[in-house]
């Protein structure tokens, strides 16, 4: 068995408070995890169970063997698992029984440790079934005699966390037999005459392992009892007792509410009584539940499955429950508007109520109504600003779920107010009155709204109070400039070379650039955001007559690009800033660009401003920010698009910057956006493309074969290879067998998971298949007839397989994906049109499933129009 080194001094010096004497025992304990894994592992084992040892070396020893255990990064989490696995069955079994003994360990701390420890490695051992007596041993430390408080809370614990990590595997690992030993331990934990400690324990456990009790839910009478249980544990004497409780009720609520029909009267008045007297903590998660029960509602409302009916709990509870709501807006915390993260009993019945509104839809209208007349305006006492910033918090919060027409009226009066309330004298008021406005420019600000709320002449004063409301305090500002988002995004459809924004235009960018400005130190970073965001919406809404506008903005934006490089960038965090600035200044130019491409007379407004633009661009890539990759990399996308082949002099200094993204990997988002960026070029240089071709295809084969890059890259890299086949024609023939052959494992794993009905996987899998039909229809409209003949014979029947694959999952209430079909049927129709030696394969195939797909998009309104020359070559195909 691997060595046994003693570790205390270096554990001890590794929390030392001299910090030469810390990073010294850190990097030895970095070294020896890395050159001696075994070693390491049955070292730090030996301390966590050595009774003799400090307790502060024996809880860092448990961290330590947790965190070689497991990773938030996936690729890191494979290694570490890869080098449990690996390591002798004889050192693991020693390990394990060492974890064990140590729940029993006198120190609570050291106890917890040990807890979560066994529970990582359950993670990798139970579903390889290489520990198959634990849930059986943890039992009987249940059962020990003499029974200990100490080891029964460890224990009980410990199942919590095995739960927990069973939880977030996606194939069940646990036996029925072992869930329901695990529920009956948990719940006699939860018994009056164990300790606080068991009891909460115990409670916490059950709440992690109550997504496995499904078969214990279908029983009535195990139902009851677990009901039982739960709701006497929110009246015991211990409030963390009573909290996890709750929230144990709100994960019933999530996982079984077809089953509460029984127990809702009890639990409405174990609720409401939480709400109205208990601690704030526990009254907090009492909330909780009607909020999962609202959620679940409003789900089972839009989806409108005849499966997965409402029992309309919140439609009864809610006269009852609203008035209560109501008093809670009013216990707010003196200066929660300074921070959106502020969670307490007012925000959490906000969010409740607001989700009930999306539920109870306008009966929740007269619920709520006289509160806000009553309370709005009221200015007796001190006190009162309570009362006006609940009533506008009200008044924001049930506009999303009653018609609109509810409230066009009442907002037109009402709105007038609301722009002086902007200047309350109380800052939390000014808040919520900000965040309110936004909120009826969201709901009912557009142009489907009849009788419309924005006109021409209720625009100007609304305007004028938002643009002097951005000089106001940073938080009041994030929420103005939210509101100038929604308001232009309403105008977006607007139709006319004009609309009533036009007026506002300049002035509106103009006062948000001089607020992102005024925000620009790190501490208000959100402000500057939302400013820059702010901006991209009025872009994307601006009218034609705007547009001369928009193209000066860029004369605006260079050199506001320009500041930045002069930034101090000595720290990491004055480098993120710098980074963060970069990235916002490059997604503005982005939206300008794309909305002068919009028309082609437009997009000529770009072509002067070419070389600056492409100036900034490059410079922003010397900094290998992600962020800044990212943003800057998107707008090379929409920039390539406004020159067209023009763009085609500048892709020897951008190239190296696209090989950069392409190899980062490791940076998912950057390299999916740099792949989704050269289908972009490619499409719009066309040839141009040409001599690169040979080193991106090289990488994109590369970064398809790694087990180590992200799987959300890989369907768009296959889509990549149809833009680059359709634009170099038959050059394309030189990489054709290995893209060939990555395209058949690709239709083999999507058929293969397919089958499995993995529905976590079918997002994925509809992704992939997208991937793979553009490559094809790509290849095959770029090579042409004659090398489509020489080449892709023998592939034809294949793809039609893999496309009658798809076709065979649609049924009458099993619609396929729309994009997945629309792109399925053209490329039948691909094959139809340039291949018309092989359409007879077609016509041949043992499987017909492919029906299915061109029915549905010939009848389907939304794709019809896509599809209709495809589904006119196939009907030609069949016939003759």
């Amino acid at each position: 068995m691997a060595q046994i080194v003693d570790v205390t001094q270096v554990l001890l010096n590794a929390q030392h408070l001299d910090t030469s004497v810390r990073t010294q025992a850190e990097e030895h304990l970095k070294t020896f995890q890395e050159q001696n894994f075994p070693s390491f592992m049955a070292s730090l084992s030996a301390e966590l169970s050595n009774t003799a040892k400090p307790a502060d070396a024996r809880r860092l020893a448990g961290l330590l063997l947790k965190n070689a255990l497991d990773a938030k990064e996936d690729i890191r989490k494979r290694e570490l698992h890869t080098r449990w696995v690996a390591l002798d069955p004889t050192l693991k079994q020693h390990i394990r029984d060492a974890l064990l003994a140590t729940l029993s360990a006198e120190s609570p701390d050291v106890r917890h440790t040990a807890a979560m420890v066994i529970a990582k490695v359950g993670a990798i051992d139970l579903p390889r079934k290489e520990w198959p007596n634990l849930i059986q041993s943890l039992l009987n430390n249940m059962q020990s005699q003499p029974p200990t408080s100490g080891t029964r809370t460890s224990t009980l614990e410990t199942m919590g966390y095995v739960c927990e990590e069973m939880g977030q595997l996606k194939q069940d690992v646990l036996l029925p037999a072992e869930i329901n030993m695990i529920l009956t331990a948990v719940v006699s934990g939860m018994g009056a005459t164990e300790s606080n400690d068991s009891r909460l324990a115990a409670t916490i456990a059950l709440g992690n392992a109550i997504e496995f009790a499904n078969h214990n839910f279908e029983n009535d009478n195990e139902r009851n009892y677990l009901m039982q249980v739960v709701c006497q544990g929110t009246q015991a004497s211990e409030i963390r007792i009573r909290v996890a409780s709750f929230e144990c009720l709100h994960e019933i609520a999530a996982l079984y509410y077809a089953k509460l029909v029984p127990y809702m009267t009890e639990i409405y008045n174990i609720t409401v009584k939480a709400v109205r007297e208990d601690q704030e903590d526990v009254g907090l998660q009492a909330l909780e539940f009607w909020s999962t029960i609202a959620e679940e509602e409003y789900d089972r409302l839009t989806e409108e499955d005849p499966d997965l009916p409402s029992h309309n709990f919140i439609k009864a509870a809610a006269p009852h429950l609203v008035p209560d709501l109501l008093k809670l807006l009013t216990k707010q915390e003196e200066g929660q508007e300074q921070d959106d993260t502020t969670w307490n009993i007012s925000i959490a019945a906000g969010t409740c109520l607001g989700l009930a509104a999306r539920v109870v839809q306008n009966d929740i209208v007269p619920m709520v109504m006289p509160f806000i007349q009553e309370n709005i305006s009221k200015n007796t006492t001190p006190e009162d600003w309570r009362l006006r910033e609940a009533a506008t918090f009200a008044f924001g919060l049930i506009l999303d779920g009653p018609e609109p027409k509810l409230f066009i009226d009442t907002i037109k009066q009402a709105l007038g107010y609301l722009l002086q309330a902007i200047k309350d004298p109380h800052p939390y008021v000014k808040d919520t009155t900000a965040w309110t406005i936004g909120r009826i420019f969201e709901f009912l600000h557009d142009n489907t709204i009849e009788p419309s709320l924005i006109t021409r002449e209720t625009l100007p004063p609304i305007m004028a109070v938002l643009l002097e409301a951005l000089k106001d305090e940073s938080h009041i500002a994030y929420r103005i400039c939210c509101a100038i988002s929604q308001l232009a995004m309403g105008f977006q459809d607007h139709q006319g070379s004009t609309s009533p924004m036009s007026p506002f235009f300049k002035d509106s960018i103009a006062a948000l650039l001089q607020c992102a400005q005024r925000h620009a130190n790190y501490e208000h970073s959100k402000v500057q955001i939302s400013a820059f965001e702010a901006i991209n919406d009025l872009v994307r809404s601006a009218s034609r007559d705007t547009l001369d506008v928009v193209a000066q903005l860029i004369m605006v934006v260079l050199p506001e690009i320009d500041k930045t490089f002069q930034l101090p960038a000595t720290s990491a965090e004055a480098r993120e800033k710098q980074a963060e600035v970069q990235g916002q200044l490059c997604g503005v130019l982005q939206v300008i660009v794309q909305k002068l491409s919009e028309e082609d007379d437009t997009k000529a407004g770009v072509l002067p401003y070419a070389d600056q633009i492409m100036e900034k661009v490059l410079h922003i890539f010397n900094n290998r920010s992600a962020t800044v990759h990212e943003e800057a990399m998107l707008a090379v996308g929409a920039f390539s698009y406004a020159l067209g082949k023009q763009f085609t002099k500048y892709l020897p200094a951008f190239f190296p910057y696209l090989r950069v993204g392409l190899t980062n990997y490791q940076e998912w988002q950057v390299c999916l956006s740099t792949v989704g960026v050269l289908g972009d070029i490619c499409r719009n240089v066309e040839e141009g493309i040409l001599p690169h071709c040979d080193e991106v295809m090289s990488i994109l084969i590369t970064n398809l074969g790694r087990e180590d890059v992200h799987r959300t890259i890989k369907p768009q890299i296959l889509s990549s290879f149809g833009d680059i086949a359709l634009v170099i024609g038959d050059k394309f023939d030189k990489y054709l067998e290995a893209v060939l052959r990555v395209l058949k494992q690709a239709m083999a794993l999507s058929i293969q998971s397919a089958q499995t009905g993995d529905a976590d996987y079918m997002d994925y899998n509809n992704q992939l298949r997208h991937g793979i039909l553009d490559a094809y229809s790509g290849i095959i409209q770029g090579m042409g007839p004659a090398k489509c003949s020489q080449y892709l014979r023998t592939e034809v029947p294949d793809v039609i397989q893999f496309v009658a694959s798809i076709g065979a999952e649609v049924t009458p209430t099993q619609e396929p994906d729309e994009d997945v079909a629309k792109a399925s049927v053209n490329l039948l129709g691909d094959i139809c049109s340039c291949m018309q030696d092989m359409s007879s394969a077609l016509k041949l195939a043992p499987n017909k499933a492919w029906e299915a797909l061109v029915s549905y998009c010939s009848q389907n309104e939304n794709v019809q129009a896509d599809t209709e020359w495809a589904c006119q070559q196939i009907e030609h195909a069949v016939r003759s």
